[in-house]
């Protein structure tokens, strides 16, 4: 049985169109941890069962 954060791949044309919510700039998709970084908002979304949490209060701040 998998756990229920294990990793399902994102759609690299899901990833082409998606921008970060908070300053529409680029993201960067870490595999291994399963989120989706914006280094100008210094945030790393979720990405859950494959499908992106773009809410500011679901992402984690990142230095």
């Amino acid at each position: 049985m998998s756990s229920p954060h294990a990793s399902v791949p994102l759609d690299p044309r899901l990833l082409s169109v998606l921008v970060c919510p908070v300053t529409k700039g680029p993201l960067i998709y870490d595999r291994e941890a399963s989120e989706l970084i914006s280094k100008q908002a210094g945030l790393a979304f979720p990405v859950r069962d494959g499908i992106p949490v773009m809410l500011p209060e679901e992402a984690r701040q990142i230095s």
